[in-house]
């Protein structure tokens, strides 16, 4: 790419084209596609900066094991990104990396367990994984020992241990299976978190009262819900857990039935929005289409923003979207906004290796943030979880309850379960399949 700069009987050329020196290329690589300073292209600079952080003194050259990150971020798409990165953030992850670089910390994931967990050193490990230098992990998981210890030091020491015992068996171990199955969201993450905090806050409650975890009364428990004016299903998971585990059998939660689903956002407001999305350019290009994914086709925004570019086939005609098992065709402009979406994602990836997401985000290797895409349609006055049960509840009218279900990648009763809030029977509609297509209407 170069600069078309100079003019030739009205004709706009480059440098090459015109016969003239151009004054936009690197002087030490001749690109002229990232000019940065001092006549030398971003590019040049930053694999500059980046051979003086990682340079092994024992060799004289980049350390091996960091070879691939220096491949990467000097073959970003975007070289003045590393630059700022380097620059700006010289006490955090640079110097962590100059450290590594000089063997003074070892390159492995001890290292990072052993360091706050805040945004700059989580962006590095993230990095880092991203490329392949360490291991993949998941950082909502890795982030939770830590945590866990922080919101138990005021507790006494042994409900500190039965809360430590509580949380590694039995909410650790279960995101570590949403994480295998590729589905431990920051939502399923704040949940984790929220079971832990309330049981803290029930021992300390018991604790104040003059009641140990195994002597507590049942009216104990619910005068803990009234004085934080809750429901007592806050305190299900641990409650059962202390029953399950025999630690007190005395406590028994009520039952909570199962509520009917309610439909707040009318057809004509979705539709409003709709119509919002498909045609203000204002709005983020991924928004917009995260957001007519929820609207059309009432898709999680959790699962949206994880969604891979391998789920999209395009024609020249046409684009379909595979939610589940069944590719859907695109509607139009949602098909054009699509395109732009697989043309621009390239131009956005901060490392040169493509992950495939659909949307990547700001960390290298990884999706989208859900609050990311939920805060700007909030913003307008799009909410997606109550517009996503809108569109459930038209989809459940007019799409046979398995056919949704293999559409947008629902559980069959699930499915069934709306179209029975919509006043639809499919139950009829798998024998009617099943019956021949030539078949002639009786006479009645």
């Amino acid at each position: 790419m170069r600069p078309l700069a100079w003019q030739q009987d009205g004709v706009l050329l480059c440098a090459s084209c015109a016969g003239a020196h151009s004054i936009f290329a690197c002087q030490q690589c001749g690109r002229e596609d990232h000019p940065y300073a001092s006549r030398r292209c971003a590019r040049c600079v930053l694999r500059e900066r980046l051979t003086d952080l990682l340079t092994d003194p024992a060799t004289g050259k980049v350390h091996t094991r960091l070879v691939p990150l220096f491949e990467e971020l000097a073959g970003s798409q975007r070289p003045q990104t590393g630059i700022w990165w380097l620059a700006k953030k010289p006490g955090t992850g640079p110097a962590l990396l100059a450290r590594m670089a000089r063997g003074e910390v070892d390159i492995d994931h001890d290292t990072f367990r052993a360091l706050p967990c805040d945004r700059a050193h989580d962006y590095l490990r993230t990095l880092l994984a991203a490329v392949g230098v360490l291991p993949p992990f998941d950082v909502h998981l890795e982030r939770m020992p830590s945590w866990i210890e922080i919101v138990i030091q005021d507790l006494d020491a042994d409900d500190a241990a039965l809360v430590r015992r509580f949380a590694h068996w039995q909410v650790l171990r279960r995101m570590r299976q949403a994480s295998q199955q590729g589905r431990l969201t920051q939502g399923l993450a704040d949940g984790a978190r929220r079971r832990i905090r309330v049981a803290v806050d029930l021992l300390a409650f018991f604790r104040a009262h003059g009641a140990t975890p195994a002597a507590a009364t049942q009216d104990l428990l619910e005068r803990h819900q009234q004085h934080r004016g809750r429901r007592l299903d806050a305190e299900h998971a641990f409650v059962a857990w202390l029953h399950r585990t025999g630690v007190n059998t005395t406590l028994k939660m009520p039952y909570v039935p199962a509520t009917t689903p309610t439909v707040t956002v009318a057809d004509d407001q979705r539709w409003d929005a709709v119509e919002l999305l498909l045609h203000d350019p204002t709005l983020r290009l991924y928004t917009r289409i995260a957001g007519l994914f929820v609207l059309l086709f009432a898709q999680p925004l959790s699962q949206v923003v994880r969604m891979r570019t391998d789920q999209m086939t395009l024609t020249e005609r046409a684009v379909q979207v595979t939610f589940h098992t069944v590719p859907v065709q695109m509607p139009a402009v949602l098909d054009d906004l699509l395109r732009e979406q697989l043309l621009q994602r390239g131009k956005s990836l901060y490392v040169s290796r493509d992950t495939g997401w659909l949307f990547p985000g700001g960390n290298p290797g990884q999706h989208l943030a859900t609050e990311n895409v939920r805060s700007q349609l909030v913003a307008r006055g799009i909410r997606p979880y109550q517009n996503r049960k809108a569109a459930l509840f038209q989809l459940a009218g007019d799409v046979p309850a398995p056919v949704l279900a293999e559409l947008i990648g629902i559980t069959e009763s699930n499915a069934a379960s709306w179209a029975k809030l919509a006043g639809r029977d499919w139950t009829s509609y798998i024998a009617e399949r099943a019956l021949p297509k030539d078949r002639s209407t009786p006479r009645g």
